[in-house]
């Protein structure tokens, strides 16, 4: 049984495109996946669940799960089709909340001996010097 046939068996799956295909990409060996996390809040929400279990499925199943938090864009206002943007949020408070993402998500994944990545797009997002240029220029 294929970590495909688990997700579908699971209802996490309602459809894809070249199922054979994909089915027989995941017999080859393991595979690498990620879902990224936006640390706007200190917590993850309800609709986080299903993703975050998916990356489990597949860790179990012997694939590399990677999360992606978004500590650097998180430091963007983002209006989201609002009309208003987005608090801008500290350092401070985006690391606090990437702390309790990794605390929520190892829970569920295992991040040791490398077996999932947890990674932080502020790692090199920050050397870049494109935050501040995203906070001020990019979000006219």
């Amino acid at each position: 049984m294929t970590v495909l046939d688990i997700l579908k068996e699971r209802g996490f799956v309602e459809q894809t495109t070249h199922d054979n295909e994909l089915d027989e990409f995941l017999k080859m060996g393991n595979v690498t996946c990620y879902i990224g996390f936006d640390p706007t809040a200190s917590s993850l929400h309800v609709g986080s669940l299903v993703p975050i279990m998916s990356l489990a499925h597949m860790q179990r199943q012997g694939h590399r799960p990677i999360a992606l938090v978004g500590g650097g864009t998180g430091l963007v206002g983002d209006p989201s089709g609002k009309t208003e943007m987005r608090k801008m949020l500290t350092v401070e408070d985006v690391e606090n909340n990437v702390l309790g993402i990794k605390r929520q998500l190892s829970r569920f994944i295992a991040f040791n001996d490398r077996k999932a990545l947890l990674l932080n797009n502020a790692q090199w997002l920050t050397t870049l010097e494109y935050i501040p240029f995203l906070r001020d220029i990019g979000r006219h």
